[in-house]
């Protein structure tokens, strides 16, 4: 059987880096780990090729070639996804399709041959069987959560890691909290689930014998949702195994506030060379955070907590988000004032959607306020569901934010402001190498030469050479980000009324 497993075109979004990535000439920033997941789930006699189409376009002849084709996406691929599907059905092949945009949208994919939906772990096996017998139904769905022990190490070889800026690996899946807003615990539940420790060196150890070396991101929801067997386990284990290998990755994850009350697992992050860590922040308004019950984030010092992680030696990217039933007609100049006072480089603030399978959904739905479906992207000015604010007011005062934080005056103000309370122990060792001389000289001539914020780059580099010469480099690769965020606003920027 031959499967050709395909991985949607991402647009053009905060997350993409898509300019960021023209300066180390990579096509994308993370491969599809979850269908590299399910590539070592399939029989021994099926054979598996890889389309990410982010890196190669779709070919007529991949498809010709398949037997079935296996899709897999996120809401924000879904144009992408509409397509793949149509020219798989013009040369009649079946698609077996799963994954976050599937399971929580079902009934948008009727067309669809067979959904085989949440954790494949589950569901995958049953499908697989039926299907070997003839007897495969349309939709397999269950409400067990898998045993991540029992889940395989991804086939790193059916991509090129070259294409790619970093890796990515799972520890755990699921998150102890449950904000309103979010369906991780929806899909993952609220109890995490983490795999053994052997397992997770194992997956370093192949990757490192696949060749990598660099950015390794862990995608779990919460890292440290089980913080008690993170620190006992596996943050020792991980330090451990990098010390034996000197240090060949610079990891980052998705973490929450209260890492900041945690000097010592702070610590062992930091000695386990994780440098980047993304929290959600959501609002530094008060009664916004008790309305999605973002319970981690209320009745703390948000900005104290901040700094103690840059003073960690941990870079914080953080999560916003504007059009709560709580929000003020003030929030716009609190959020801009609070992220500029944070040293927060990247600040992904977005507006409130209501995703299917939320909480939020289902209040909204109840008080019929939802008025469409959701793109998944929360940075492109579509709302869907009737805000309590006029929704005119909502973007303008969204548009606002955006041109504020990412002019850059603001922007390199803030980065500046980021790299006088960041205390890394450690010197990242996979940024200055020969090979990134090339990128180097790119970043000096777009942002120092021909960009109109050439004036902010060149003060920022003489400022750091007196003050943080080390951290010139991590300078230089957040000045891309800043230009990356201005190009992919101002190509996304509708017209508002």
């Amino acid at each position: 059987m031959k499967a050709l497993l395909v991985y949607p075109n991402c647009p053009d979004t905060f997350w993409s880096f898509k300019h960021a990535l023209k300066f180390i000439a990579k096509r994308a920033v993370y491969p599809p780990l979850g269908l590299l997941t399910v590539a070592a789930m399939l029989p021994d006699d099926w054979e598996p090729r890889l389309v990410d189409m982010n890196i190669t376009p779709l070919r007529d002849e991949d498809l010709q070639w398949a037997d079935v084709v296996l899709l897999s996406a996120m809401s924000v691929q879904t144009a992408s996804v509409r397509e793949v599907i149509s020219r798989s059905h013009a040369l009649q092949k079946p698609i077996i399709a799963g994954g976050p945009l599937f399971t929580s949208l079902p009934d948008d994919f009727a067309d669809v041959e067979y959904l085989v939906l949440n954790e494949a772990e589950v569901t995958l096996p049953q499908f697989l069987h039926d299907f070997a017998g003839g007897q495969a139904r349309h939709l397999y769905t269950s409400a067990e959560h898998a045993d991540l022990r029992t889940t395989p190490q991804p086939r790193w070889a059916l991509i090129d890691m070259a294409r790619y800026a970093s890796m990515n690996i799972q520890a755990s899946r699921g998150c102890p909290f449950d904000c309103e807003f979010c369906n991780i615990t929806a899909l993952y539940g609220r109890i995490p689930r983490i795999k053994d420790t052997s397992q997770i060196i194992a997956e370093l150890e192949l990757l490192y014998q696949a060749g990598w070396r660099g950015n390794v991101f862990f995608v779990d929801d919460n890292f440290i949702g089980q913080k008690q067997l993170v620190k006992s386990t596996i943050l020792p284990a991980i330090s451990a195994w990098m010390a034996q290998r000197k240090h060949p990755f610079v990891f980052n994850t998705q973490v929450s506030l209260n890492l900041a009350d945690d000097p010592a697992l702070m610590r062992q992050m930091e000695q386990a060379r994780f440098s980047t860590v993304f929290i959600g922040i959501e609002s530094p308004h008060e009664a916004s955070l008790t309305e999605c019950n973002k319970t981690t984030n209320r009745n703390r010092d948000l900005l104290g907590g901040i700094r103690i992680i840059h003073q960690a030696g941990l870079q914080v990217q953080a999560g916003f988000i504007v059009g709560f039933d709580s929000d003020p007609a003030s929030i716009f100049e609190q959020l801009i004032k609070f992220i500029q006072e944070s040293g927060i480089v990247m600040a992904m603030v977005g507006l409130l959607n209501a995703m299917p399978g939320t909480r939020l959904y289902q209040r909204l739905r109840e008080q019929k306020r939802l008025v469409g479906g959701t793109t998944g992207d929360n940075t492109d000015y579509s709302l869907n569901f009737a805000p309590s604010m006029a929704p005119e007011t909502l973007l303008q005062g969204y548009r606002k934010i955006i041109e504020s934080i990412y002019a850059p005056n603001a922007y390199y103000a803030r980065l500046k402001q980021f790299l006088r309370t960041y205390r890394p122990r450690h010197r990242q060792r996979n940024v200055f190498r020969a090979r990134y001389l090339l990128t180097v000289w790119k970043t000096a001539w777009a942002l120092g030469m021909v960009e109109k914020e050439r004036s902010y780059f060149w003060r920022l580099l003489f400022w750091a050479l007196f003050h943080c010469p080390r951290q010139i480099p991590l300078a230089m690769i957040l000045s891309v980000y800043g230009f990356h965020f201005r190009k992919s606003f101002e190509f996304n920027q509708p017209a508002i009324g």
